[in-house]
C-alpha cells in the first residue's frame, strides 16, 4: 500500500527551488555588439543572468511534492500518475531550467573581420566564434574611417556549448533522483544576428545592440529506477533516448563605459516546442514554452599595444 506525506508549502517551495536553481546550462544571454573583437586585441567578460522558462515553471510544483514525499517515505513505490509528472519535470529542468546562470568569458580578435572565444558556464563549456558583416574595423584608439557616434554594425556569430546535466545532489533531492535514475546530456548550437549602433567612435564609450537567434539543441536522457513498480512488477527502465528541438528569439543590450571597461545588461527571449518525449511504463509528455533571459555583463577590453 502506498503511502504519503503531504509537504508543507513552504517546503515545497524550497523543493521547487531547489530542484530548478542548482544546475548548469548553456549561456543564452547575448551581450556581444555587432562589432567583433579588433584584430589582436582581447576582451574578458563575467555574465550574470536568470533563466525563467515557462516548461519548467508549470511542471515542477506538484511532482516534486509527490516524488519528495514517495522518495523519502518508501522503499517500493507504485507507479501512479504523479510519477509521469515527476518525469516531466526532470525533463523540462533538462530542457530549461528555472535559475541563476553565470560565466566567464575570453574573446580574440583573429582577423579584422573574425574573432573567436571560449566562455566555461560552470560545468557548460561553450565555443564560438563572429565575423563581421558591416561597419569599420578599428579601434578607439585608431579609429576606421567613418567611425562616429551612430555607425551601424552587424555581425554573425556560431556558438557551440556541451554539457552534462543531471538532477542535483542536495538534502533530500538525492532521495528523487535516486527514485528516477536520471540521467542527460546535451549539446547546443546558438547563432545570433547582430545590429548595434555606436556611441562615440568605435564604440569608445559603448553601443546599443538589438538582433535574432536561433538556437538548436539536442538532448539525450533516459530513467533506471529502481524501486518503481506495477503492483509486483519491477517497471523497466528507459534506455537513453535522443530528441532535438529548435528555439527563435530576439534579444537586446545596452554596453556602457569607456574605452577599457563596460557594464553590459542585456534580456533575451526566446521561444521553444520542445516536442514529444518517452517516458517510463509506456507514458509520454510534450512540452513547450517561452523563456526570458536577463543578465547583467562586465567586460575589460585588453588593446594591442604592438599597433
Amino acid at each position: 500500500m502506498k503511502t504519503s506525506f503531504p509537504l508543507a508549502p513552504a517546503g515545497l517551495l524550497a523543493a521547487s527551488a531547489l530542484l530548478l536553481a542548482t544546475s548548469c546550462t548553456a549561456p543564452r544571454a547575448i551581450v556581444a555588439t555587432g562589432k567583433v573583437t579588433p584584430q589582436g586585441e582581447f576582451r574578458v567578460g563575467y555574465n550574470q543572468g536568470f533563466n525563467v522558462a515557462t516548461a519548467s515553471i508549470s511542471k515542477a510544483g506538484a511532482a516534486v511534492k509527490e516524488a519528495a514525499a514517495q522518495a523519502i517515505t518508501q522503499q517500493k513505490v507504485d507507479y501512479t500518475d504523479a510519477t509521469t509528472q515527476l518525469q516531466a519535470a526532470a525533463l523540462a529542468y533538462v530542457l530549461d531550467p528555472v535559475q541563476p546562470t553565470a560565466d566567464l568569458n575570453v574573446r580574440y580578435g583573429i582577423v579584422p573581420r573574425l574573432d573567436a572565444g571560449y566562455k566555461y558556464a560552470f560545468g557548460s563549456h561553450v565555443f564560438d566564434a563572429a565575423y563581421q558583416l558591416l561597419g569599420p574595423t578599428g579601434t578607439p584608439e585608431n579609429p576606421g574611417a567613418g567611425a562616429t557616434t551612430g555607425t551601424t554594425y552587424a555581425s554573425i556569430g556560431l556558438q557551440f556549448a556541451t554539457q552534462r546535466a543531471k538532477l542535483p545532489s542536495l538534502a533530500f533531492l538525492s532521495d528523487i533522483n535516486s527514485l528516477l535514475n536520471f540521467r542527460a546530456t546535451r549539446n547546443d548550437l546558438l547563432i545570433p544576428l547582430t545590429f548595434s549602433n555606436s556611441f562615440g567612435p568605435e564604440e569608445e564609450i559603448g553601443a546599443i545592440s538589438y538582433g535574432l537567434v536561433y538556437a538548436h539543441s539536442w538532448v539525450s536522457y533516459g530513467f533506471a529506477p529502481t524501486k518503481l513498480y506495477n503492483g509486483s512488477v519491477q517497471v523497466p527502465e528507459l534506455p537513453l533516448q535522443s530528441r532535438n528541438f529548435s528555439s527563435f528569439g530576439g534579444f537586446l543590450n545596452l554596453k556602457l563605459g569607456y574605452r577599457y571597461f563596460y557594464v553590459i545588461p542585456a534580456v533575451s527571449l526566446f521561444y521553444q516546442n520542445y516536442g514529444d518525449y518517452a517516458l517510463l511504463n509506456g507514458q509520454s509528455t510534450s512540452l513547450s514554452g517561452v523563456t526570458v533571459v536577463p543578465s547583467l555583463g562586465f567586460q575589460l577590453r585588453i588593446p594591442n599595444f604592438t599597433n
